[in-house]
């Protein structure tokens, strides 16, 4: 870490050198692109970026210095309300504890990444950075989502991996009709606008359709492109105004900062133009199609790159060579035994070695035995859990495919394919992206130490018998309360912080009066 003494980021040691070398050059230019608006953005605990915009000549200095920002924006909940009493003693946590930093409202302040930095093609002589949130005495703030997949980074680094991700995301693109801000509309939250579809029927991948959502999309593709995200296709989904982008793979954070910043460059290019793009995974509109989030994932050999998920083909009478980077047993995760390391080959019973090597396998078997506990990360709103339907293309229990796409986790693997890896099927696209791979990481590299295996193929997903995903977000909150695994990984903080904000949702929701309930029972009683 490069250490000084000086400014905030100095003093506290907060920048790698890499992100020390790449300083100047953000700082160069800002001035030679003239940017009049630097935003500094930080994706809080629902992965929805917020942030503070300066001005371009005091960016350069807030680089190192900071930005100091309310520390409640770590505390609220989807619709912005804070979940905890922070003027009370504490904070309100009571016997829990671990709020008193929260207490009175107090500041924390925002360091920028600038490797993250971007020219945003869609507003004018704006730059925009992602941060990290400290406390001013320089303590990192414990529930810093991008914090805690970088320690899960960490972690995986210490045992001799690489993550390695690619994005596949579905989300709907509407027409925006009327954005609704009369000044009855401003509630809390305030009322969702009233949009048209783009094209109608459930035609999936046609050329008619896609040309009907072209001029949207493209506006999309355009400035994505302009920005070197890595967007390999644009396709047309099976529900009407739906769409899929899928972009190639990334390594390490890249992955999830990228998504922060596709659904925020999503949402705010197409309501310039006069669309509304919705990460929402089941809008309620008729003829409505559930959308998705698949995570593509693999481990890398951190000096070579090789993809260590694809099995080696085995010689006439001898077990295939499993890919694994020389030392990648050195380091395991805490408070596992370091024999639960050494290679095994029970798991070749399972059939996935015949799609993935040794590595590969525990990692898909992590996945699975704590799916249950990993389901509030990879579908944290209340919304999300109607999309796990029969027959549906998406999960309702905790198996692997191969090539399935019933399955929660569709394997894609052979001898000397180097594209071989697992695709979670289980997590929507409003999932905040740093706490959805962490809980794939945690979950993974414990398959990998315990040696767990997947057992076999579900050729018919949604008829075998297997530990069932949970139905909703209470129980999705009480199997991640529940999860040794996820506990070791998140922190038991973290996971009650997160428990607590989802339960204030939940509190909320049931004391609304639903159109079912008004339907059902106003007449008849």
């Amino acid at each position: 870490m490069a250490k000084a003494t000086g400014s905030f980021v100095e003093k506290h040691g907060l920048w790698t050198d890499t992100q020390a070398r790449a300083a100047p050059g953000v700082a160069r230019r800002i001035a030679r692109e003239g940017l009049e608006v630097v935003r500094f953005a930080f994706a809080d605990q629902h992965g929805v970026p917020r942030g503070k915009a300066l001005v371009g000549s005091a960016a350069v200095t807030a680089m190192r210095e900071g930005v100091h920002m309310v520390s409640t924006v770590l505390l609220k909940d989807t619709s912005g309300r804070t979940a905890w009493p922070v003027f009370t003693s504490g904070a309100g946590a009571g016997k829990a504890g671990g709020m008193d930093d929260f207490q009175s409202a107090s500041d924390v302040v925002l360091v920028a990444d600038p490797t993250t930095f971007h020219v945003l093609p869609w507003a004018d002589k704006t730059g925009w950075m992602l941060c990290n949130a400290y406390f001013t005495d320089g303590r990192p703030v414990p529930f810093d989502t991008r914090a805690i997949m970088q320690r899960a980074l960490a972690r995986l680094g210490g045992a001799g991996f690489n993550f390695v991700a690619g994005l596949e995301v579905e989300f709907h693109v509407f027409r925006l009709e009327n954005p609704r801000l009369a000044l009855s509309d401003g509630g809390w939250p305030g009322e969702p606008p009233e949009v048209s579809l783009l094209q109608t029927g459930y035609q999936l991948l046609t050329e008619q359709r896609y040309e009907q959502m072209e001029p949207a999309l493209a506006l999309l593709r355009r400035d994505l492109i302009k920005m070197g995200m890595p967007l390999r296709s644009m396709e047309i989904e099976l529900g009407p105004s739906q769409c899929e982008f899928v972009f190639g793979t990334g390594s390490g954070i890249a992955p999830a900062d990228m998504m922060v910043l596709f659904r925020n460059a999503a949402k705010q290019i197409l309501r310039r133009n006069g669309y509304h793009a919705s990460f929402m995974c089941r809008p309620k509109i008729p003829h409505v199609m559930s959308s998705g989030w698949h995570l593509h994932q693999s481990l890398a050999d951190p000096k070579s790159g090789k993809n260590l998920f694809m099995p080696v083909a085995a010689a006439q009478g001898k077990p295939a060579r499993q890919g694994a980077p020389e030392g990648a047993t050195k380091a395991v995760p805490k408070a596992v035994p370091r024999t639960a390391t050494r290679t095994a080959t029970r798991a070749s019973h399972s059939g996935a070695a015949h799609y993935l090597s040794q590595t590969g396998v525990h990692y898909l078997a992590g996945l699975l035995a704590h799916a249950q506990g990993a389901a509030a990360f990879t579908t944290p709103t209340i919304n999300g859990y109607r999309r796990y339907r029969p027959n549906s293309l998406a999960p309702d229990r905790a198996i692997w495919g191969s090539d399935n796409r019933g399955a929660m986790v569709r394997v894609v693997g052979a001898a000397g394919d180097a594209t071989s890896r697992v695709e979670n099927r289980a997590g929507e696209p409003a999932a905040n992206p740093y706490l959805y791979m962490a809980a794939q990481i945690f979950a993974g590299l414990e398959g990998i130490a315990h040696q767990r295996d997947p057992g076999p193929s579900a050729d018919v997903p949604y008829e075998t018998a297997a530990p069932r995903l949970p139905a909703s977000l209470p129980e999705a909150l009480a199997a991640l309360g529940d999860s040794a695994c996820m506990r070791e990984g998140f922190g038991d903080a973290f996971v009650e912080y997160f428990i607590h904000i989802k339960r204030a949702e939940l509190a909320r929701f049931e004391a609304e009066v639903s159109e079912w309930e008004q339907r059902e029972y106003f007449d008849i009683y």
